[in-house]
């Protein structure tokens, strides 16, 4: 059989790197795909990116099921199109997909479902939004309501970082339309955790845990990224808090879209902090796989995931059981000098290895020029490492990203540091 991956970055490649892996298929496209993707002889890049087109591709070339990764084309309806052309196609409609592209549609909606999350207000009138930082005081959080790639979200640890953030998405539009209301919301102390879940209607299959490194520096320093590593599984999570997050906030959450007359197919993450008291709160919703939670988690699923898309498209995710590496992963992304604010493109990458059993070089912004390999976005490459414990696989992972060079690459050396505590 023939499956369609729509998106470009490092969790793409790791899905079609997964889905390729199965006995059953035929070919992978990639839509657009990267340089790793086009290196990857098991996968095939297509230079379509226009929903439309893409579900003439797919009909064209009897493709058996499509995978969306980023947000952007969901929030734009392709899941809708193609459904409307009986088309197997899995992710959330556009409408079930606002629970990401718009934060004050989130928070509204876990307010009403009694879903636990931080306190809020939403603005579009920058002199009340200054009114209510004045209020609240710092530490507090300023989000851009649409989707900003990973860099709409300001932790503020004083006032005067507060304003700047509003003014920088009020006053000066830097996000256009995604930035032309604001969420602020209360700063919540703790641990952060990715919890990831398919949902094909009505069943819920949670994927393994994982943990997000969202500042740029080590020791959580530097700006918010889009993520400058994760690692799977998160320790935080335990069969207990696991239980817990499942109860309070998954299940409620596909029962309040269902009640409100959405019913939710896809990828559901749940960005959660738990505090020292061990509550967990939703801190934001993605409609998709994390990335680059995505990676390790790939890194470590043993179980077919060509067969688990089928379910998923069909229904039937209760007839399913996943089967997990026993190891840790460690994702470590290197990222373009100037990222996140100006990422360089064009910088030769060498000294990529071969894949091993123990670690696997996952491609984002790369790209393939006259045989070379470039740099071309701001997350270059996730590099995974398995080991017996977040120790070996970080040993495992940071022993490759030595040997890869590219000039003015970042990356952070302390990957997985919280479940080196736990």
């Amino acid at each position: 059989m023939k499956i369609l991956v729509v998106g470009s970055g490092g969790r793409e490649h790791a899905l079609a790197w997964k889905l390729a892996q199965s006995e059953r298929i035929q070919m992978v496209y990639v839509a657009p795909g990267n340089g790793g993707t086009a290196r990857d002889i098991r996968l095939v890049n297509i230079e379509l990116s226009d929903p439309a087109q893409l579900a003439d591709f797919v009909q064209k070339e009897n493709i058996s099921l499509t995978v969306v990764g980023p947000e952007v084309p969901l929030a734009a309806g392709i899941v809708d199109l193609f459904r409307g052309r009986g088309l197997k196609i899995f992710g959330p409609t556009r409408e079930a997909a606002q629970l990401e592209s718009s934060k004050d549609f989130a928070k509204a909606f876990m307010q009403r479902h009694g879903i636990p999350t931080a306190k809020y207000q939403s603005f579009t009138d920058p002199e009340l939004a200054h009114a209510y930082i004045d209020q609240e005081g710092a530490p507090i959080v300023i989000k851009a309501d649409g989707l900003a790639a990973g860099k709409g979200v300001v932790v503020a640890m004083s006032l005067g970082e507060a304003h700047a953030a509003v003014d920088h998405m009020l006053a000066d539009n830097r996000f256009g339309d995604a930035g032309a209301r604001i969420v602020i919301e209360e700063f919540l102390a703790g641990e952060e955790a990715s919890f990831i879940v398919m949902c094909d209607g009505k069943n819920i299959l949670p994927l393994a845990t994982s943990q997000d490194h969202k500042r740029l520096k080590d020791q959580d320093e530097g700006p918010n990224t889009g993520g400058m590593g994760a690692y799977s599984p998160a320790p935080i999570v335990t069969p207990a808090m696991h239980a817990r997050v499942m109860r309070e906030i998954i299940n409620p959450t596909i029962a309040g879209m269902a009640k409100d007359g959405i019913v939710f197919t896809g990828f559901l993450y749940a960005g959660l902090m738990i505090d020292s008291a061990g509550n967990p709160r939703t801190l934001e919703f993605n409609c998709r796989m994390g990335d680059p939670e995505t990676q390790p988690i790939m890194a470590r699923l043993k179980s077919d995931l060509v067969a688990v898309m089928e379910h998923a498209v069909n229904g039937t995710l209760d007839a399913v059981e996943l089967e997990w590496d026993r190891r840790t992963a460690v994702g470590v992304v290197m990222a373009a000098a100037g990222y996140p604010d100006d990422p360089r493109k064009g910088d030769v990458i060498d000294g990529i290895p071969a894949e091993t059993p123990e670690c696997v070089t996952f491609h984002a912004g790369t790209t393939q020029v006259q045989g070379k390999l470039q740099t071309n976005g701001g997350r270059v490459l996730c590099v995974v490492g398995l080991g017996d414990s977040v120790r070996m696989a970080q040993k495992q992972a940071y022993e490759t990203v030595d040997q890869i060079h590219f000039n003015g690459a970042q990356f952070r050396r302390d990957i997985g540091w919280r479940g080196l505590k736990h």
